[in-house]
């Protein structure tokens, strides 16, 4: 049995080896093996549902009826949503959606358009 070194961000002594990286299931970093840590990128993708890389200003619409918090309305399974901003985070989108106004999106409910 092989020794994996441990996870460079929380040390945990979990990690396990998936194709040619090395990854940790408690704080779920994933690094090269034999790479030091402040030479990886450090971009972020974000990715729509269907896998396709977003980009700020891109049009995107619902895939899923999403329910606003705190109101009884709802948002409708293909509404568009025009020009796109993406930040770090929860909810990785920030835009502003006709009739409803200014709100964040989660990435994994919405697909590229």
């Amino acid at each position: 049995m092989s020794t994996l070194p441990p996870c460079p961000q929380c040390a945990s002594a979990y990690t396990y080896e998936d194709g040619t990286q090395l990854v940790c299931p408690e704080c779920g970093h994933e690094w090269r093996a034999g790479v030091p840590a402040d030479t990886e990128p450090v971009a972020k993708v974000w990715k729509d549902a269907h896998g396709n890389v977003l980009n700020d200003g891109d049009t995107v619409t619902l895939v899923k009826d999403l329910k606003i918090k705190g109101s009884s309305a709802v948002i409708k399974v293909g509404t568009k949503v025009k020009n796109i901003r993406l930040i770090e985070g929860d909810h990785d989108i920030d835009c502003k959606i006709d009739g409803f106004g200014p709100m964040q999106l989660k990435s994994e409910f919405i697909k590229k358009a």
